[in-house]
């Protein structure tokens, strides 16, 4: 009698190990993009912030073991498919693990908080991706221990969990001081650029040296000064420099008003105020940085004044917005009015300083 039963399905084989890894790297890469984009979870349960820390913060502990155990295990010689597919999935999970937590943050504990979650969860996938991709270029006993490096990166990036502020207010007060930080390194090479009045000098040297045979220019260099004069400032260039500096100065006291507000005056459970302040300010810096840039010879007088016009409106703007927040509850107080008056001497003086170009 023939028999009737039903062969075992057949049970693919997997993939070889180092094809696996290049795999899961293509796939944290996609993750990236869907976590910068989205959405919290709807959830019906209410929010437990103590839960939601200790969660993230064993997950960036799981993912770091796990990284640690990709790198043993992908030493040569490469484990068989079937332990690179385990290992792989323990990986996968962790990764998923770690934006499930991330998701579960609802959006009315504020915005600059998930930013800062958000960031710090992507810095952990973007690890563990970079981990795999190197792992799958390069044999694991190279001498460089390339996958060590990564393998230290994931372990950094999860070492930063903790590190996280803990709630809206606190997350504004870290970006408004990163946002004070930027706009004082900026001055300050701002004010370095000034007093040395050639911010390219050590470029120009290395060309001089490089051209050194060419004695038809011995002429038109004397002492080692290069002839292109677009390199220097002139003196309405050096005029119209000072109130940019003072406009950036003012640019800074008002950053650091604005932090004394929040740290003095924030409540943690006003996350949208406190949402709009960091945003805003945000914008305070890149603008910083344009005017900064755009008075460097050869100085165009007219992307100057726009620079600084830029500059001024998100100065006022934040102003403004800080001043109508619970930050300021006596909206009259007397720092807010200086600073504007502050901010709109020094816009006039530049517009003084640059009006032929509007003559012309």
């Amino acid at each position: 009698m023939a028999s009737t039963a039903v062969p075992a399905a057949t049970v693919p084989n997997p993939d070889p190990p180092l094809e696996q890894l290049q795999n899961l790297a293509v796939e944290l890469r996609l993750l990236m993009t869907r976590v910068r984009v989205g959405e919290a979870w709807e959830t019906t349960e209410e929010f437990n912030r103590e839960k939601f820390w200790k969660r993230l913060n064993e997950a960036a502990e799981n993912v770091s073991r796990e990284a640690t155990n990709l790198t043993v295990v992908s030493r040569l010689p490469l484990p068989s498919p079937q332990k690179a597919q385990m290992c792989c999935e323990q990986v996968r999970a962790a990764i998923e693990a770690i934006t499930a937590v991330y998701y579960s943050l609802p959006k009315d504990q504020g915005i600059t908080l998930r930013k800062l979650v958000r960031g710090a969860t992507l810095d952990i996938v973007d690890g563990m991706a970079q981990l795999l991709e190197v792992i799958f270029i390069t044999p694991t006993q190279s001498p460089e221990n390339k996958d060590l490096i990564s393998c230290s990166n994931v372990w950094v990036a999860c070492q930063q969990v903790p590190r996280i502020p803990r709630d809206n207010k606190a997350a504004a007060l870290l970006m408004l001081t990163k946002s004070v930080n930027f706009v004082k390194d900026a001055h300050e090479e701002m004010e370095q650029a000034v007093e040395e009045c050639d911010p390219y000098s050590g470029l120009l040297n290395d060309s001089e040296e490089d051209n050194s045979d060419n004695h038809d220019n011995e002429g038109q260099n004397v002492l080692g000064f290069p002839n292109n004069r677009d390199i220097y400032w002139s003196e309405e260039d050096q005029d119209l420099i000072i109130p940019c500096l003072a406009l950036v100065k003012a640019s800074k006291a008002c950053l650091k008003k604005i932090r004394i507000s929040v740290a003095e005056n924030g409540k943690k459970d006003q996350v949208a105020q406190l949402d709009d302040i960091v945003d805003i300010s945000d914008e305070i810096s890149p603008s910083v940085d344009d005017l900064a840039l755009s008075i460097y010879p050869p100085m165009c007088h007219l992307t100057v004044r726009i620079s600084s016009a830029k500059l001024v409106s998100v100065l006022k703007k934040a102003l403004e917005i800080t001043k109508a927040s619970h930050v300021t509850p006596q909206p009259e107080d007397s720092w807010i009015p200086l600073l504007i008056s502050a901010v709109d001497h020094c816009m006039n003086r530049i517009k003084e300083l640059t009006q032929s170009e509007f003559e012309v």
